[in-house]
Protein backbone atom coordinates (compact mmCIF):
# COMPACT_ATOMS: atom_id res chain seq x y z
CA UNK A 1 0.00 0.00 0.00
CA UNK A 2 1.19 3.50 -0.88
CA UNK A 3 0.68 6.43 1.49
CA UNK A 4 -0.16 10.05 0.89
CA UNK A 5 -0.63 13.11 3.05
CA UNK A 6 -3.31 15.77 2.44
CA UNK A 7 -2.79 19.36 3.59
CA UNK A 8 -4.58 22.66 3.22
CA UNK A 9 -2.49 25.40 1.64
CA UNK A 10 -2.72 27.77 4.57
CA UNK A 11 -0.06 30.48 4.66
CA UNK A 12 2.82 30.47 5.03
CA UNK A 13 3.46 28.23 2.05
CA UNK A 14 6.87 27.40 3.48
CA UNK A 15 5.15 25.43 6.24
CA UNK A 16 3.25 23.35 3.69
CA UNK A 17 6.53 22.62 1.91
CA UNK A 18 8.22 21.72 5.21
CA UNK A 19 5.49 19.28 6.20
CA UNK A 20 5.49 17.65 2.77
CA UNK A 21 9.25 17.20 2.98
CA UNK A 22 8.90 15.68 6.44
CA UNK A 23 6.20 13.35 5.10
CA UNK A 24 8.47 12.07 2.34
CA UNK A 25 11.18 11.41 4.91
CA UNK A 26 8.65 9.25 6.82
CA UNK A 27 7.80 7.19 3.74
CA UNK A 28 4.84 9.05 2.24
CA UNK A 29 4.99 8.93 -1.55
CA UNK A 30 2.14 11.32 -2.41
CA UNK A 31 1.58 14.92 -1.38
CA UNK A 32 -1.99 16.14 -1.86
CA UNK A 33 -3.62 19.47 -1.09
CA UNK A 34 -7.10 20.94 -1.05
CA UNK A 35 -7.81 23.09 -4.11
CA UNK A 36 -10.12 25.94 -3.16
CA UNK A 37 -8.27 29.12 -3.97
CA UNK A 38 -10.54 31.56 -2.13
CA UNK A 39 -10.30 29.65 1.14
CA UNK A 40 -6.59 28.79 0.78
CA UNK A 41 -3.56 29.75 -1.28
CA UNK A 42 -3.09 28.66 -4.90
CA UNK A 43 -1.75 25.09 -4.74
CA UNK A 44 -0.01 24.88 -8.11
CA UNK A 45 2.43 27.60 -7.13
CA UNK A 46 3.23 25.64 -3.97
CA UNK A 47 3.53 22.32 -5.84
CA UNK A 48 6.56 23.68 -7.63
CA UNK A 49 8.25 24.32 -4.29
CA UNK A 50 7.27 20.89 -2.95
CA UNK A 51 8.63 19.14 -6.03
CA UNK A 52 11.90 21.05 -5.77
CA UNK A 53 12.27 20.17 -2.08
CA UNK A 54 11.49 16.45 -2.43
CA UNK A 55 13.12 13.72 -4.47
CA UNK A 56 10.28 11.49 -5.68
CA UNK A 57 7.01 12.65 -4.10
CA UNK A 58 4.05 12.84 -6.50
CA UNK A 59 1.84 15.89 -5.95
CA UNK A 60 -1.68 16.86 -6.89
CA UNK A 61 -5.02 18.32 -5.77
CA UNK A 62 -7.53 16.44 -3.66
CA UNK A 63 -9.49 17.55 -5.47
CA UNK A 64 -9.70 20.09 -8.28
CA UNK A 65 -12.83 20.58 -10.37
CA UNK A 66 -13.96 21.48 -13.89
CA UNK A 67 -15.28 24.88 -12.85
CA UNK A 68 -12.32 26.59 -11.22
CA UNK A 69 -9.94 27.00 -14.16
CA UNK A 70 -10.06 26.95 -17.94
CA UNK A 71 -9.28 23.35 -18.90
CA UNK A 72 -6.33 24.35 -21.09
CA UNK A 73 -4.87 26.26 -18.15
CA UNK A 74 -5.33 23.27 -15.85
CA UNK A 75 -3.63 20.95 -18.36
CA UNK A 76 -0.76 23.38 -18.86
CA UNK A 77 -0.19 23.67 -15.11
CA UNK A 78 0.25 19.91 -14.80
CA UNK A 79 2.29 19.66 -17.99
CA UNK A 80 4.64 22.44 -16.89
CA UNK A 81 5.31 20.80 -13.53
CA UNK A 82 5.84 17.44 -15.22
CA UNK A 83 8.28 18.95 -17.69
CA UNK A 84 10.21 20.61 -14.87
CA UNK A 85 10.26 17.71 -12.43
CA UNK A 86 9.69 14.53 -14.44
CA UNK A 87 6.02 13.44 -14.46
CA UNK A 88 5.51 13.71 -10.72
CA UNK A 89 1.93 14.97 -10.69
CA UNK A 90 -1.51 13.36 -10.47
CA UNK A 91 -4.87 15.06 -11.01
CA UNK A 92 -7.45 14.32 -8.34
CA UNK A 93 -10.75 15.73 -9.59
CA UNK A 94 -14.42 15.81 -8.67
CA UNK A 95 -17.60 17.78 -9.38
CA UNK A 96 -16.56 20.64 -7.08
CA UNK A 97 -17.58 21.52 -3.54
CA UNK A 98 -16.00 24.37 -1.59
CA UNK A 99 -14.18 25.91 -4.58
CA UNK A 100 -17.50 26.24 -6.38
CA UNK A 101 -19.85 27.07 -3.54
CA UNK A 102 -17.82 29.92 -2.03
CA UNK A 103 -18.07 31.78 -5.35
CA UNK A 104 -21.74 30.98 -5.87
CA UNK A 105 -21.41 28.09 -8.32
CA UNK A 106 -23.11 24.71 -8.05
CA UNK A 107 -21.06 21.54 -8.51
CA UNK A 108 -20.37 20.62 -12.14
CA UNK A 109 -22.49 18.01 -13.85
CA UNK A 110 -21.01 14.57 -14.38
CA UNK A 111 -21.14 15.19 -18.14
CA UNK A 112 -18.94 18.26 -17.67
CA UNK A 113 -16.61 16.33 -15.39
CA UNK A 114 -16.31 13.56 -17.98
CA UNK A 115 -15.40 16.04 -20.73
CA UNK A 116 -12.96 17.86 -18.46
CA UNK A 117 -11.11 14.69 -17.47
CA UNK A 118 -10.72 13.74 -21.12
CA UNK A 119 -9.56 17.18 -22.26
CA UNK A 120 -7.07 17.75 -19.44
CA UNK A 121 -5.47 14.32 -19.77
CA UNK A 122 -5.17 14.53 -23.54
CA UNK A 123 -3.67 18.02 -23.48
CA UNK A 124 -1.28 17.29 -20.61
CA UNK A 125 0.00 14.22 -22.44
CA UNK A 126 0.54 16.14 -25.69
CA UNK A 127 -2.47 15.03 -27.72
CA UNK A 128 -5.02 17.14 -29.56
CA UNK A 129 -8.55 17.78 -28.34
CA UNK A 130 -11.41 19.82 -29.73
CA UNK A 131 -12.60 22.91 -27.84
CA UNK A 132 -15.88 23.33 -29.67
CA UNK A 133 -14.81 23.64 -33.30
CA UNK A 134 -11.21 24.49 -32.45
CA UNK A 135 -8.52 21.78 -32.36
CA UNK A 136 -6.08 22.43 -29.50
CA UNK A 137 -2.74 20.81 -28.66
CA UNK A 138 0.06 21.90 -26.31
CA UNK A 139 3.06 21.73 -28.68
CA UNK A 140 5.86 21.71 -26.12
CA UNK A 141 4.78 18.62 -24.14
CA UNK A 142 7.46 15.93 -24.29
CA UNK A 143 6.60 12.44 -22.99
CA UNK A 144 4.01 13.90 -20.62
CA UNK A 145 1.97 11.64 -18.38
CA UNK A 146 -0.98 12.59 -16.20
CA UNK A 147 -3.30 10.18 -14.40
CA UNK A 148 -6.83 11.36 -13.63
CA UNK A 149 -8.14 10.10 -10.29
CA UNK A 150 -11.82 10.83 -9.81
CA UNK A 151 -13.55 11.34 -6.46
CA UNK A 152 -17.20 10.47 -5.96
CA UNK A 153 -19.82 8.68 -3.88
CA UNK A 154 -23.02 8.27 -5.90
CA UNK A 155 -23.90 5.48 -8.34
CA UNK A 156 -23.56 7.62 -11.47
CA UNK A 157 -20.23 9.07 -10.33
CA UNK A 158 -18.88 5.61 -9.52
CA UNK A 159 -19.96 4.43 -12.97
CA UNK A 160 -18.07 7.31 -14.61
CA UNK A 161 -14.96 6.59 -12.57
CA UNK A 162 -15.02 2.97 -13.69
CA UNK A 163 -15.56 3.92 -17.32
CA UNK A 164 -12.93 6.64 -17.65
CA UNK A 165 -10.72 7.44 -14.67
CA UNK A 166 -7.21 6.12 -14.02
CA UNK A 167 -7.89 6.13 -10.30
CA UNK A 168 -10.78 6.33 -7.85
CA UNK A 169 -10.67 8.47 -4.70
CA UNK A 170 -12.99 7.59 -1.81
CA UNK A 171 -12.98 10.25 0.87
CA UNK A 172 -14.05 7.94 3.69
CA UNK A 173 -12.32 5.03 5.45
CA UNK A 174 -15.42 3.04 6.34
CA UNK A 175 -14.88 -0.54 5.08
CA UNK A 176 -18.58 -1.08 4.29
CA UNK A 177 -18.67 2.02 2.12
CA UNK A 178 -15.32 1.11 0.55
CA UNK A 179 -16.63 -2.34 -0.36
CA UNK A 180 -19.69 -0.92 -2.12
CA UNK A 181 -17.95 1.94 -3.93
CA UNK A 182 -14.93 -0.09 -5.08
CA UNK A 183 -17.22 -2.87 -6.25
CA UNK A 184 -19.33 -0.38 -8.21
CA UNK A 185 -16.28 1.17 -9.88
CA UNK A 186 -14.90 -2.24 -10.84
CA UNK A 187 -18.24 -3.41 -12.18
CA UNK A 188 -18.48 -0.30 -14.38
CA UNK A 189 -14.92 -0.83 -15.61
CA UNK A 190 -15.69 -4.42 -16.61
CA UNK A 191 -18.87 -3.34 -18.40
CA UNK A 192 -16.83 -0.77 -20.34
CA UNK A 193 -14.27 -3.35 -21.39
CA UNK A 194 -11.58 -2.01 -19.08
CA UNK A 195 -9.37 -3.95 -16.67
CA UNK A 196 -10.79 -3.21 -13.18
CA UNK A 197 -7.40 -3.92 -11.64
CA UNK A 198 -5.92 -1.10 -13.71
CA UNK A 199 -7.82 1.53 -11.72
CA UNK A 200 -5.87 2.73 -8.69
CA UNK A 201 -8.00 2.94 -5.54
CA UNK A 202 -7.16 5.66 -3.02
CA UNK A 203 -8.95 6.01 0.31
CA UNK A 204 -8.49 9.44 1.91
CA UNK A 205 -9.48 10.16 5.51
CA UNK A 206 -8.18 11.86 8.65
CA UNK A 207 -5.83 9.83 10.82
CA UNK A 208 -4.73 10.67 14.36
CA UNK A 209 -2.43 8.34 16.29
CA UNK A 210 -2.79 8.38 20.07
CA UNK A 211 -4.72 7.11 23.07
CA UNK A 212 -7.13 9.96 23.92
CA UNK A 213 -10.11 8.91 21.81
CA UNK A 214 -12.54 11.61 23.00
CA UNK A 215 -10.04 14.32 22.08
CA UNK A 216 -9.28 12.68 18.74
CA UNK A 217 -12.98 12.51 17.89
CA UNK A 218 -13.44 16.21 18.58
CA UNK A 219 -10.42 17.02 16.42
CA UNK A 220 -11.70 14.93 13.48
CA UNK A 221 -15.47 15.52 13.66
CA UNK A 222 -15.09 18.09 10.86
CA UNK A 223 -14.60 15.25 8.37
CA UNK A 224 -18.12 13.90 8.84
CA UNK A 225 -19.38 17.37 8.04
CA UNK A 226 -17.30 17.59 4.88
CA UNK A 227 -18.52 14.19 3.67
CA UNK A 228 -22.04 15.24 4.64
CA UNK A 229 -21.96 18.01 2.01
CA UNK A 230 -21.67 15.40 -0.73
CA UNK A 231 -24.08 12.99 0.94
CA UNK A 232 -26.73 15.72 1.17
CA UNK A 233 -26.62 16.09 -2.61
CA UNK A 234 -27.04 12.32 -2.99
CA UNK A 235 -30.01 12.19 -0.63
CA UNK A 236 -31.60 15.08 -2.50
CA UNK A 237 -31.19 13.12 -5.74
CA UNK A 238 -31.93 9.55 -4.66
CA UNK A 239 -33.76 9.88 -1.35
CA UNK A 240 -32.74 8.16 1.86
CA UNK A 241 -33.96 4.79 0.58
CA UNK A 242 -32.08 4.89 -2.73
CA UNK A 243 -29.05 2.86 -3.85
CA UNK A 244 -26.56 4.72 -1.63
CA UNK A 245 -25.66 2.66 1.48
CA UNK A 246 -27.37 3.70 4.71
CA UNK A 247 -23.90 3.84 6.33
CA UNK A 248 -23.35 6.94 4.20
CA UNK A 249 -26.76 8.60 4.48
CA UNK A 250 -28.38 7.99 7.87
CA UNK A 251 -26.24 10.33 9.92
CA UNK A 252 -27.04 13.55 8.02
CA UNK A 253 -30.64 13.70 9.27
CA UNK A 254 -29.58 16.32 11.85
CA UNK A 255 -27.54 18.41 9.41
CA UNK A 256 -28.56 22.08 9.25
CA UNK A 257 -26.49 24.17 6.86
CA UNK A 258 -22.73 24.45 6.55
CA UNK A 259 -20.27 27.33 6.93
CA UNK A 260 -17.35 26.99 4.51
CA UNK A 261 -15.31 29.45 6.56
CA UNK A 262 -14.52 26.45 8.80
CA UNK A 263 -14.25 23.86 6.02
CA UNK A 264 -11.85 21.04 6.80
CA UNK A 265 -10.83 22.46 10.16
CA UNK A 266 -10.85 21.00 13.66
CA UNK A 267 -13.60 22.53 15.77
CA UNK A 268 -15.88 23.25 12.79
CA UNK A 269 -19.14 24.45 14.44
CA UNK A 270 -21.21 23.13 11.51
CA UNK A 271 -20.50 19.51 12.42
CA UNK A 272 -22.26 19.05 15.75
CA UNK A 273 -24.66 16.63 14.03
CA UNK A 274 -21.84 14.11 13.37
CA UNK A 275 -21.99 11.32 16.01
CA UNK A 276 -18.95 9.60 17.51
CA UNK A 277 -19.79 6.41 15.63
CA UNK A 278 -19.37 8.17 12.26
CA UNK A 279 -16.03 9.67 13.31
CA UNK A 280 -14.80 6.23 14.34
CA UNK A 281 -15.94 4.62 11.10
CA UNK A 282 -14.98 7.34 8.64
CA UNK A 283 -11.58 8.16 10.21
CA UNK A 284 -8.61 6.29 11.71
CA UNK A 285 -8.14 6.89 15.44
CA UNK A 286 -6.44 5.28 18.41
CA UNK A 287 -3.01 3.70 18.78
CA UNK A 288 -0.89 2.62 15.83
CA UNK A 289 -2.12 -0.99 16.05
CA UNK A 290 -5.70 0.15 15.41
CA UNK A 291 -4.57 2.01 12.28
CA UNK A 292 -2.71 -1.04 11.00
CA UNK A 293 -5.77 -3.24 11.54
CA UNK A 294 -8.08 -0.89 9.61
CA UNK A 295 -5.56 -0.43 6.82
CA UNK A 296 -5.15 -4.18 6.44
CA UNK A 297 -8.93 -4.45 6.13
CA UNK A 298 -8.98 -1.75 3.46
CA UNK A 299 -6.06 -3.34 1.60
CA UNK A 300 -7.98 -6.62 1.46
CA UNK A 301 -10.79 -4.72 -0.29
CA UNK A 302 -8.39 -3.52 -2.98
CA UNK A 303 -7.24 -0.15 -1.64
CA UNK A 304 -3.88 0.80 -3.18
CA UNK A 305 -3.22 4.05 -1.29
CA UNK A 306 -4.25 5.58 2.01
CA UNK A 307 -4.02 9.37 2.05
CA UNK A 308 -4.00 10.98 5.50
CA UNK A 309 -5.92 14.22 5.98
CA UNK A 310 -3.67 15.95 8.48
CA UNK A 311 -5.94 18.62 9.94
CA UNK A 312 -5.63 18.31 13.71
CA UNK A 313 -3.39 19.39 16.58
CA UNK A 314 -0.84 16.54 16.41
CA UNK A 315 0.21 16.64 12.77
CA UNK A 316 3.90 15.94 13.13
CA UNK A 317 3.40 13.30 15.82
CA UNK A 318 1.01 11.45 13.51
CA UNK A 319 3.44 11.70 10.58
CA UNK A 320 6.20 10.25 12.75
CA UNK A 321 3.98 7.47 14.09
CA UNK A 322 3.03 6.48 10.56
CA UNK A 323 6.66 6.47 9.49
CA UNK A 324 7.89 4.48 12.48
CA UNK A 325 4.98 2.17 13.32
CA UNK A 326 2.53 1.85 10.42
CA UNK A 327 3.82 2.32 6.86
CA UNK A 328 6.40 -0.45 7.10
CA UNK A 329 3.73 -2.96 8.12
CA UNK A 330 1.60 -2.31 5.03
CA UNK A 331 4.33 -2.44 2.39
Amino acid sequence: MDFGVVLQTDPPASEVVRLMTAAEEQGFGYGWTFDSVVLWQEPFVIYSRILAATSSMVVGPMVTSPGTRDWSVLASLFATLNDMYGNRTVCGIGRGDSAHRVVGKPPSTLATLRDCMHAVKELAEGREVAFGDTPVRIPWVRDGRLEMWMAGYGPKALKLAGEQADGFILQCADPAIARWTIGSVREAARAAGRDPAGITVCVAAPAYVGDDLPHQREQLRWFGGMVGNHVADLVARYGDSGPVPHELTDYIAGRHGYDYAHHGKAGNPSTDFVPDEIVDRFCLLGPAAAHVARLEELAALGVDQFAVYLMHDQREQTLTAYGEEIIGKLG
